[in-house]
């Protein structure tokens, strides 16, 4: 948090299946995986491209939560299926130690392209929306903290949860 790179907006994929986008998307894979996170913004590592990675199936930091499918996710449109919102606890390997409540949209639709420029469309609900609307935000320079509508429900992990050992998203 600070890194002016996080605070613009990224830029299209014009071009797919180019051994550059697949040199990205390893190091984005490595730097989730080494940070244990469940979505990672090309942003957040310094690459202003409109690409996302995410997908978990079981997490120690997210036992309750449906599994989530790998997805490399480029060019993502987000379309609300509704007007449900739902609050939930966040984090962000981009705002370590910090934990909090974001209003996500319920039901989405997501869109956008796979790195070989293959389409994607999926309707998703839950722990899936919620994290596809974190890194998406990446990618038009917002970070979670700027959703919060009430401060008080935003502060360090162990301030907030006491005797809980909860990682960074």
């Amino acid at each position: 948090m600070g890194d002016a790179r996080l605070l613009h907006p990224a830029k299209p994929v014009i071009h797919f299946d180019t051994q550059h986008l697949h040199d990205l998307l390893v190091d984005m894979r490595d730097t989730m995986q080494a940070l244990n996170g469940v979505g990672l913004a090309a942003p957040q590592i310094g690459v202003g491209l409109r690409v996302v990675i995410f997908g978990v199936q079981h997490s120690p930091r997210y036992p309750d939560v449906e599994g989530v499918p790998e997805t490399v996710l480029i060019n993502p449109v987000i379309t609300p299926l509704g007007e449900a919102m739902e609050e939930d606890w966040e984090g962000c390997l981009s705002v370590p130690g910090l934990r909090g409540l974001v209003p996500r949209h319920a039901h989405i639709r997501y869109q956008g392209m796979d790195e070989y420029g293959e389409p994607i469309d999926r309707s998703v609900s839950g722990f899936h929306a919620r994290v596809v609307q974190h890194e998406c935000d990446h990618l038009d320079g917002i970070l979670y903290p700027m959703r919060i509508r009430d401060m008080s429900k935003f502060g360090y992990t162990e301030e907030l949860f006491p005797g809980k050992e909860i990682l960074d998203e």
